[in-house]
């Protein structure tokens, strides 16, 4: 089984290739954005006629979310045209192509303990289990709307897709945000962080496990088990929440503030609530997941 993965440099493409040698079944290719670039479709196919992969996990994105807010045509090129260009190629070699998306798509907000979608439209959500796959996206900028445009590419013209959206993730490679907040640690006695922004942290081997994971299922043919999924670790926490679990596990002494958002304003504005609900991924294809927690005293160890 052939599983080619784009954007191999990046974390999550760092993460697969962490674990790839536990699957010997599996004959990876990977390829960093000089090797395939996904803007380019001529570049996919060529790829693609080369190793004819079962498999494609699009692991390329554009994700810097405030820089998105001041390079649009990039951000687009990237998130929906490189996704367009991928779904096109897959079904040209009738691949199943794995795109991975972001809690991004939504921007919801708390008001008294329940959680709304749009500031404006205030349409509430089913805030004790999370956002699910069939709510419906409202992006507040360019990186979110850019993202929800590649889904709509690839849904409009692959039926053999798993989009899976997922969240706050972090890991031992790249930069993320526990990575951020250890090397704050060392520079400085005093730290302030968001607290009513309201997620799950992912870690990225985690997810890069389930990727793998529903790539061997004997579920993952049948037509009724395409689509969009999410994923995240379980539980939730703010950013405040995050930033102290991370130093409480690596015996870290700093003085930790809580801030609200209004507090540290940024080009892109933040989903305030994103925590996503499991089931589906958990009922079609039997995973069990770790709590946050858990998983970050793996990562960390």
């Amino acid at each position: 089984m052939v599983v080619l993965v784009t954007g191999a440099n990046g974390q999550l493409g760092q993460a697969i290739q962490s674990i790839s040698g536990k699957y010997p079944e599996i004959d990876f290719v990977f390829c960093s954005s000089s090797e395939l670039d996904i803007t380019n479709l001529e570049n996919c196919q060529a790829v693609f006629s080369t190793y004819q992969p079962h498999f494609c996990i699009n692991a390329a994105a554009y994700t810097a979310v405030d820089k998105a807010e001041s390079e649009p045509a990039k951000a687009f090129n990237i998130n929906a045209n490189g996704a367009e260009n991928l779904a096109i190629t897959s079904k040209q070699h009738n691949t199943i192509l794995i795109h991975i998306s972001t809690d991004f798509v939504f921007d919801a907000y708390f008001s008294e303990g329940v959680a709304y979608y749009d500031r404006e439209f205030r349409l509430p959500l089913k805030s004790n289990i999370g956002l699910s796959e069939t709510d419906i996206p409202f992006p507040s900028g360019v990186y979110g709307l850019t993202k929800l445009q590649g889904e709509q590419a690839i849904q409009a013209i692959w039926e053999k897709h798993f989009i899976i959206r997922t969240s706050w993730v972090y890991s031992q490679f790249g930069n993320n945000f526990m990575k951020t907040m250890l090397r704050l640690a060392s520079e400085r006695d005093s730290l302030s962080v968001v607290a009513d922004q309201i997620g799950t942290p992912t870690n990225a081997v985690d997810l890069a496990e389930v990727l793998l994971k529903i790539i061997q299922s004997p579920n993952t043919h049948r037509p009724s088990s395409f689509g969009i999924y999410n994923f995240s670790n379980e539980g939730q926490c703010s950013w405040y929440d995050f930033a102290k679990e991370i130093f409480s596990q690596s015996n870290i002494t700093i003085d930790l503030k809580s801030i609200p958002t209004t507090a540290y304003p940024t080009p892109a504005k933040r989903p305030a609530y994103s925590v996503l609900d499991k089931s589906k991924l958990k009922e079609i294809f039997n995973i069990e997941i770790k709590d946050w927690q858990t998983s970050l005293n793996s990562c960390l160890n």
